[in-house]
């Protein structure tokens, strides 16, 4: 059996309990011992803070220890630090090299490597460099992090001075599009060939995280989501936000080089995304199987929760058997 180590484990349940479903022995990590993620693996372990240099180092002696082939970070905090310590670690990181993960973090220097690779996206400025001729509404945007956090929209260039005063990260400022919102959930392998891209429709999110949606079969998603992750050789899952506005064009505003917020619904569609990975961990190389998924699913997400107990040593256990 393939043992994977999910990093900033967290909230993301859904994700651990899909790979024990495909077979895989999971092993979550997070700082957090209330992080309920934890609790739904084999085996969970609490380990040092990311911006710690104790953090990589105890990494690799989990995967010593569990005989670890797979290493899948959940969130975007740690993906910089795995990417530039692959080689340490020892197993197989499922993400795209550092390069491009260092440059899709950063919103501004992800808007230039799209337009380097020929891949339409909003045209977006430094605060210092916006023009005088921008045309208003213009989005005020946090330049790193994820979840929709810090984002303001300015009317005029008195709000535009405003919110980037107010803001307390710093920004970029993008061009509001006006068309329609979707985000394409794909999966590549180790040379960067699009396995599978699954679109679907933001019926609604809450705090950045897509809580309803449903798959559709759109051709021209499914072809700008395989071109753009080909063009940028991503590695493993990734999502792929872009609007399509009126002329039928389409920009892509943000590529997350991790499982989606959404991934239940990609999951239920038929992607088969944890098989993917762990068939990558074994050495596979599985053939692409674009389109291959069922359209019409829709999702709609909700609270559950874990009780939890004291084990007399400090660390607790789940309440009941879960």
């Amino acid at each position: 059996m393939t043992t994977v180590l999910f990093t900033c484990a967290g909230q993301r349940v859904d994700i651990v309990g899909a790979f024990h479903r495909a077979g895989a022995v999971t092993v979550a990590t997070d700082v957090n011992k209330l992080a309920p993620a934890l609790y739904h693996a084999d085996h969970h372990v609490l380990v040092p803070r990311i911006d710690t240099p104790e953090y990589v180092p105890a990494l690799r002696e989990l995967i010593d220890e569990h005989d670890v082939q797979l290493i899948v970070p959940l969130t975007d905090l740690d993906q910089l630090t795995l990417a530039r310590a692959r080689e340490e670690l020892n197993a197989l990181v499922l993400l795209p090299d550092a390069k491009i993960v260092e440059r899709l973090e950063d919103k501004y220097l992800a808007h230039l490597l799209f337009e380097e690779r020929g891949i339409a996206s909003p045209p977006t400025w430094l605060p210092e460099r916006v023009p005088p001729d921008a045309p208003f509404p213009l989005l005020v945007k946090a330049r790193h992090g994820f979840g929709s956090r810090h984002i303001y929209r300015a009317e005029n260039r008195g709000e535009l001075d405003f919110f980037l005063g107010y803001s307390p990260v710093e920004s970029i400022v993008q061009a509001r599009l006006g068309g329609e919102e979707f985000s394409i959930d794909v999966f590549c392998d180790l040379d960067g060939r699009c396995l599978n891209a699954i679109p679907r429709t933001m019926i609604e999110s809450k705090g950045g995280e897509s809580i309803k949606g449903m798959t559709i079969r759109d051709e021209r998603l499914i072809e700008l989501a395989r071109s753009v992750s080909e063009q940028l050789e991503l590695v493993g899952p990734a999502n792929i936000q872009c609007f399509r506005e009126a002329d039928d064009t389409h920009f892509v505003t943000d590529i997350n080089t991790r499982f989606g917020g959404g991934f239940p619904l990609p999951l239920a569609a038929g992607g088969r995304y944890p098989e993917l990975a762990l068939a990558l961990a074994r050495g596979e190389r599985p053939e692409p199987r674009l389109g291959d998924f069922r359209e019409g699913i829709v999702m709609t997400r909700f609270f559950s929760d874990l009780s939890l107990m004291q084990n007399g040593d400090g660390t607790l256990k789940p309440l009941a058997e879960v």
